[in-house]
């Protein structure tokens, strides 16, 4: 990646995707998002929990701020139990951590945010926190980031305003979607990183006849093929076709997308079969056991790897597909937390955001999730191992820095269609022009005016 970027340099790269998708009308974004996941719901598991206090009217952050939280991993869990008990130590305010299974907490965001939310929610930046912001169920959080702005680079801020204008979002970290390896396999057998696709076909090739799985892969939980679609949509097709497909203005039966599914399809020998009935964190284990060779996915994969596992983790960005696009854009997802619209506890609530902006919080939150890059500028970068360092150098030296699709684009059209689309094509890729046919059916009825 040549000289590593600064925090400046790196900060300054991420502009999301989503800052390039046109506003939606409120009667757009609400026709089917409603029904989204209807079958369990979030209030019920969440909402059960929250505080019964009576809501804040203002001043001082006193009694007990309730966070929603869809950390349910071992590893961001715990980093972010560390952070709340550090803000409960700095101001004396208590917290009441609800955390529900991460699938179903999205799945069922809508639900839950229409009913008695928490104070504080886990969320993404970009469109998905827009989507809410612009239905009135997030609070306008404006106001803290006056206090906590010059921490944060403008990409960041642009983040996390809305389509009004306002702030509605706190970010705590990013990681980029890369290519995984092990440093000592690739020695060990003198593989080389691959730089184009049929250098990953050949090295795809090399991994089989040496008895490797060459490419991880799973999507038991649906989104994690998502990262596969992105990658190669950009890479093939460019970052700016990739918004625009994402924001409903390009049609699914392109030509386009459809070199993207055959490009996948031949892929599809290299990839560990099974995919449906596996677990990202499975297909990490294959990379960690040294029976896969590759794996793509974000960095916070490096959660299932520890001590000498994790020196020897490796990565570089996917290669090049078409020539004209390079290794222009990553997907680079920003993590964080939104107020709910009328939370119980408002001044404890802001309080509470404006310690998860500072340096400090993050610096207890990368203590143990280290798969993740933070987002405040006066974070301590010289604790970062080696993963974190290339990570912030990828997303600092890559020009196009996207969301991820189920956060670039509407969550009802993630959820509702593309997941079963992408399962489908996983299960017969031969079907691609029905899948497509039938994506882009359900694009026109979901993207109205």
């Amino acid at each position: 990646m040549g000289k590593p970027a600064s925090q400046e340099e790196y900060l300054a790269r991420l502009v999301p995707a989503s800052a390039q998708m046109s506003q939606l009308s409120r009667r757009g974004m609400l026709k089917g998002a409603l029904g989204v996941g209807a079958a369990l719901s979030v209030p019920g598991l969440l909402a059960a929990c929250s505080s019964s206090s009576s809501p804040s009217t203002g001043g001082s952050a006193t009694g007990t701020v309730t966070i929603g939280s869809n950390a349910s991993d071992a590893v961001p869990k715990k980093a972010y139990a560390d952070v709340f008990a550090g803000y409960t130590k700095a101001s004396g305010v208590q917290t009441k951590v609800n955390t529900v299974d991460h699938n179903t907490f999205q799945e069922q965001i809508n639900n839950y945010l229409q009913g008695s939310p928490d104070d504080v929610f886990t969320w993404f930046a970009g469109y998905r926190m827009r989507f809410f912001a612009s239905q009135g169920l997030a609070g306008d959080i404006s106001d803290v980031w006056d206090k906590v702005g010059t921490s944060f680079s403008d990409s960041f801020k642009q983040a996390s305003t809305g389509d009004d204008g306002k702030q509605y979002f706190i970010p705590i970290y990013n990681y980029p979607w890369v290519l995984m390896y092990r440093k000592s396999v690739f020695a060990a057998k003198g593989y080389e990183p691959p730089k184009t696709l049929d250098d990953l076909k050949t090295l795809g090739a090399t991994m089989q006849k040496d008895g490797l799985v060459p490419i991880a892969f799973a999507d038991k939980d649906g989104w994690p093929a998502m990262g596969t679609f992105d990658i190669l949509n950009m890479r093939i097709n460019g970052y700016d076709f990739h918004v625009s497909l994402m924001a409903g203005k390009e049609s699914w039966t392109d030509p386009k997308v459809k070199t993207v599914f055959d490009t996948w399809k031949g892929l599809m020998p290299l990839l560990q079969p099974g995919s449906l009935g596996r677990t990202w964190q499975e297909a990490a284990q294959a990379l960690q056991k040294k029976t896969a060779g590759l794996y793509l996915l974000g960095t916070f994969a490096s959660q299932q790897f520890t001590g000498a596992d994790l020196a020897d983790l490796d990565f570089v960005a996917f290669p090049e597909v078409a020539s004209e696009h390079g290794q222009d854009s990553i997907d680079a997802p920003i993590d964080g937390f939104m107020m709910a619209a009328k939370p119980k506890n408002e001044a404890s609530a802001k309080s509470l955001l404006t310690y998860i902006a500072s340096a400090d919080a993050e610096n207890i939150y990368l203590k143990t999730d280290a798969g993740d890059v933070g987002a405040n500028k006066q974070v301590d970068t010289s604790g970062y191992n080696d993963v974190q360092k290339k990570s912030a150098e990828i997303i600092g030296a890559t020009t196009n820095i996207a969301q991820f699709l189920d956060r670039d684009t509407r969550p009802d059209f993630a959820s509702t269609v593309m997941i079963p689309a992408l399962q489908s094509f996983i299960q017969n890729p031969n079907d691609v022009d029905s899948i497509l046919s039938n994506v882009e059916s359900q694009k026109k009825s979901i993207f109205v005016s």
